[in-house]
């Protein structure tokens, strides 16, 4: 597999472009068993390292680099890798990786001990000692948990341990790359089983760590190593496709020459070269667009040296060539949320061959490839050693806030191991990040697919059970109606947080690790597990105190066979009479009244629940004064102005809305949800009359409740 690796960065040699080749470790087989140097003279073995790191920091101290593998070298004498060289090799090679990547000096120091304390006599305090805290911090952010200790824990722990320690200085994050990459390029001397565990843990944790973190060439070999153990076969077919086109003239060269003809002549300074697909990207187009050809193995980058040239060059490629709008993409006044920056589209040439191209400064494709790690230290003060500090005087931190930091608010509330990584894997599925306008003017940055629910807990965290509802670009909206880039959202929080609380449903549109278990913990804590919109309003179960005469409480009319201390109404189907209700105990001794016909009634029976006997007091009348909440649900045709016809049919029949949830129209039908407040009972069938008169509605209906004899 190695060798197949090696294969396929000579191909891209070939094809013209320069890439990041940190193949070159078997030198450190011979040099590394030398021995270190003499005091003073650079080891042989770290004179390439130091060659890389002086052509991105020429002014960096080689001196404590040398310490640093005098150390390790030192340390690791004796031990060998399975593949058979000697242990000091890895590192070297992780080293060399990061250098390549632009690392600064203090990365590449660390990267060179990252295994010391884990597998030598070295401790972290031998390391602080020697080489200051912030390479101690570096090094014991990336050593693992003893399995002696933690059991099968240990993988997930570590993960979390190193995901904390990333949240201080992401530079631990860069080193744990570098290092799993070097293992899956020597992962052939392992036993297979062995190799498609530690593949998979690379698929669904570091690949998508690389993507968020913007290390663009890490990310892509790690998908190919990966591709190669888990889809042998795939791979193998993308790989014999890309050697069946190696040996012919390509194409893109061609269609260069024209691009670098053309921007010549409108006085463009930029560089034109081909940048070939790795394996997983070849893959990929092949199932999306069925055969290829030579176009269809690399696009046309472009690289130039302002931000101002971008745009130039993009306006004379879509004057001289007929351009692919739905392939035109604006990276660089929108930048990911991993900092990537460039220009794409597709342009056609006078014979109709399509040729995908980037363009992008040299800048931009320096954190394209190399992400955060091009940043340098970006904790060092300004001035320092590749440090960036915010107009405002505060440290810039390129992760946070953001994914990182939603990361680790959510990992706080999840000790369980097992539970950590599921969601771990879950989160981090989730390639693609959204930014929302909150009404106030500040912004929230979410998963693709988030729904206002997942706003609601990034916003207010479990505060955001109180949320009732939402405005998504001016309009009323359901918590589950997905976001999209751009919109603007307002969040609708009852007055009463105390009286609310989430319903299961939320579960189901909620993405985001941090939503859903905030929401789990809730209805965890809460027995009677409330179910539909009306859930969200005030009073979800309204409590109600003893009656007299004896242990049956009556207020709100209905009557129990327990001695309970409390009723409530439950808010999840609002009964209200006549309809036939059965009841349940709950925490503290309280009975809640559901209808019969309500899906909690079921699930309650399911899991072994006793129901409790309960009645209305008196059928035909409800309690004095009246505090019935009943949610209705109204079925319409979508028309311009319905919302207001609905509630000013509600208002004429003297009931008060509590709240109010639209969802978004559906092949021109729409459903509005509202939970009111009724004066007494027997208003309830005259409001849904006037609901049904209202022009466009075709229904209306109480939710969770079959279809009952007493409705009209």
């Amino acid at each position: 597999m190695s060798a197949e690796a090696t294969e396929h960065t000579a191909l891209g040699r070939r094809r013209g472009l320069p890439r990041i080749d940190l193949r070159n470790i078997r030198r450190f087989s011979r040099t590394a068993v030398l021995g270190p140097a003499s005091r003073g003279r650079l080891p042989d073995a770290i004179e390439h390292i130091a060659k890389v790191h002086r052509a991105h920091h020429p002014g960096a101290d080689l001196d404590v680099l040398r310490q640093a593998y005098v150390l390790a070298e030192s340390s690791h004498r004796g031990q060998m890798r399975k593949s058979g060289e000697p242990y000091i090799t890895h590192p070297l090679a992780v080293t060399l990786i990061l250098a390549e990547l632009g690392a600064e000096t203090t990365t590449l120091t660390a990267s060179l001990l990252h295994d010391t304390v884990e597998d030598t006599e070295v401790t972290l305090d031998q390391v602080g000692e020697q080489f200051g805290e912030e390479v101690r911090y570096l090094v014991d952010g990336v050593t693992k948990l003893e399995k002696v200790d933690y059991g099968a824990a240990a993988e997930p722990e570590t993960f979390r341990k190193m995901l904390v320690a990333t949240g201080n200085d992401v530079r631990v994050m860069s080193i744990k790359l570098a290092d799993r990459l070097h293992n899956m390029r020597t992962l052939g001397v392992m036993r297979p089983e062995k190799q498609a565990r530690i593949a998979k843990v690379t698929r669904d944790v570091l690949i998508p760590l690389a993507e968020r973190l913007g290390v663009q060439a890490l990310k892509t070999e790690l998908e190919d190593l990966v591709f190669a153990v888990l889809h042998p076969e795939e791979y193998e077919e993308a790989r014999a496709l890309v050697l069946a086109h190696a040996g012919r003239p390509d194409p893109l060269a061609g269609f260069a020459d024209e691009v670098r003809a053309v921007l010549q002549e409108a006085g463009i300074t930029a560089e034109v070269t081909v940048r070939p697909r790795h394996f997983v990207s070849v893959h990929r187009v092949r199932v999306k667009r069925g055969d290829l050809t030579g176009f269809d193995l690399g696009r046309l980058l472009v690289l130039v040296g302002e931000d101002a040239d971008c745009y130039a060059t993009l306006g004379e490629l879509h004057t001289c060539f007929t351009p692919v709008i739905s392939e035109f993409k604006d990276f660089v006044a929108v930048p990911k949320f991993n900092l990537y920056q460039s220009l794409h589209t597709a342009i056609a040439g006078p014979d109709g061959r399509i040729a995908e191209v980037l363009i992008r400064t040299h800048q931009m494709h320096r954190v394209a490839e190399a992400g955060v790690v091009a940043l340098g230290n970006p904790y060092a003060p300004a001035g320092g050693d590749g440090g960036t500090d915010a107009p405002d005087g505060e440290r810039a931190d390129p992760t946070r806030p953001g994914w990182l930091s939603r990361l680790l608010d959510w990992q706080r509330a999840t000790p369980d191991p097992d539970a950590f990584w599921s969601s771990l894997r879950d989160d981090l599925a989730q390639d693609r990040e959204i930014t929302v306008f909150r009404a106030d003017g500040g912004t929230l940055g979410l998963p693709a697919g988030a729904s206002c629910v997942d706003a609601a807990y990034a916003e207010h965290g479990e505060a955001a059970h109180a949320c009732v509802g939402a405005r998504v670009n001016g309009r009323l909206a359901g918590l589950g109606t997905v976001l999209h880039d751009g919109d603007t959202l307002q969040l609708l929080m009852a007055r009463d947080a105390a009286a609310s609380g989430p319903s299961p449903e939320w579960l189901d549109h909620a993405r985001t690790p941090a939503a859903r278990i905030a929401i789990s913990r809730w209805l965890a804590a809460h027995p009677v597990v409330p179910e539909g919109p009306a859930a969200n309003a005030p009073g979800r179960d309204r409590p109600t105190a003893p009656g007299p005469g004896g242990g049956a409480p009556r207020e709100a009319g209905v009557v129990t066979d327990t001695a309970a201390t409390t009723v409530r109404l439950a808010g999840c189907c609002t009964p209200v009479p006549p309809d036939a209700v059965t009841g349940f105990t709950v925490r503290g001794g309280a009975v809640t009244v559901h209808r019969r016909g309500c899906p909690v009634v079921a699930r309650m029976r399911a899991t072994g629940r006793v129901p409790v006997g309960v009645h209305w007091r008196d059928p035909d009348h409800g309690p004095a004064g009246g505090d019935y909440r009943v949610t209705v649900r109204a079925e319409a045709f979508s028309r311009p102005h319905l919302l207001a016809d609905i509630t000013e049919a509600i208002a004429a029949e003297g009931v008060a809305v509590i709240s109010a949830a639209v969802e978004p129209p559906h092949e021109q039908r729409v459903r509005h949800t509202y939970t009111v407040q009724l004066p007494d009972a027997d208003r309830l069938q005259n409001l849904i009359r006037a609901m049904r008169r209202v022009p466009g509605v075709y229904d209306v209906t109480r939710p969770g409740r079959p279809v009952a004899a007493h409705q009209p």
